[in-house]
């Protein structure tokens, strides 16, 4: 829902101005991102969102994937639990109206091929068909582009800098996000604004890392993901089964959020996950965050 921008607000998110005193000053205690980080991991048997892909990819979705489930989830999450959304500016807490994703992608999958950062911005209510087919078309459009995207040029021209004048510039770009007034078009090309990083593990066939948020930019949240694997265990009637199960991680800014704010966003994308096809829906309402 579209709001009216009041004084302290930023480009990107508004200001909540009606939490707790105690939400107010962590973040002059707790000043950087990475010292404010909480790390969760947690497993889920894979077997029902594996019956979800292949009824989407029957569906004529040819790429979809557990990538697509987990965003689509978090999209979800963020609709109902808006406190999610939350990220931290210059010691003040502020709220976004839109889901923002990051994911570093490569043009080809080989050690040579450079890697960019891909951002996608969800409405609320997006379904899971929305959320793949906008991460698709941006992933095809730049992999038959050619030459570099927009983030790539602008690495590049970082890169002609002498390193005492970048250290300034970085430096500055820093100041100027911490007083919100970064300009639009910088935050829309930078990989560290946004509501979450996703990385993939799993196609590097490995367990999911705890992956670091970083102090430059505002992203409060680092989902990772690893290679599924297969566990026997007993079922209730004392056979050996086969189980597949997906391993993934969150790093968290505290900050944002209190405990059992992260347990309830937590537990309903795991509901998610265990269902997916309630993301094929539009919920029936988007929670609006506190004033």
């Amino acid at each position: 829902m579209p709001y009216k921008k009041r004084i302290g607000d930023r480009a990107d998110g508004r200001k909540l101005r009606s939490l707790s005193p105690m939400t107010f000053i962590i973040p002059y205690i707790m000043k950087n991102r990475v010292g404010a980080s909480n790390y969760i991991s947690d497993s889920i048997d894979v077997e029902p969102m594996e019956a979800y892909i292949r009824e989407k990819r029957k569906q004529g979705l040819k790429n979809f994937g557990i990538m697509h489930v987990l965003i689509a989830s978090y999209v979800r999450a963020c609709s109902q639990l808006p406190y999610l959304n939350r990220f931290i500016g210059g010691q003040r807490i502020f709220t976004r109206s839109k889901v923002i994703v990051n994911m570093v992608i490569k043009k080809d999958m080989n050690r040579e091929s450079p890697d960019t950062c891909m951002k996608y911005t969800f409405e609320p209510d997006a379904t899971a068909d929305e959320v793949y087919t906008q991460i698709q078309n941006a992933i095809e459009g730049y992999r038959e582009k050619q030459g570099n995207s927009a983030f790539d040029k602008l690495a590049g021209a970082l890169n002609y800098i002498p390193g005492l004048v970048l250290k300034f510039v970085v430096w500055f770009l820093m100041l100027l996000d911490y007083f919100g007034l970064l300009p639009q078009f910088l935050i829309n090309l930078s990989p560290f604004h946004g509501s979450m990083f996703i990385t993939s593990m799993g196609s590097l066939g490995i367990p999911p890392i705890y992956h670091h948020l970083y102090d430059f930019g505002n992203v409060p949240v680092f989902l990772a993901f690893g290679a599924k694997r297969k566990a026997y265990e007993m079922d209730k009637d004392g056979n050996m089964v086969t189980k597949r199960y997906l391993d993934y991680t969150y790093v968290l800014d505290e900050r944002i959020c209190d405990g059992y704010c992260y347990a309830s966003a937590l537990k309903l994308m795991r509901a998610l996950y265990k269902n997916p096809w309630q993301l094929d829906e539009r919920p029936e309402q988007i929670v609006e965050d506190v004033y």
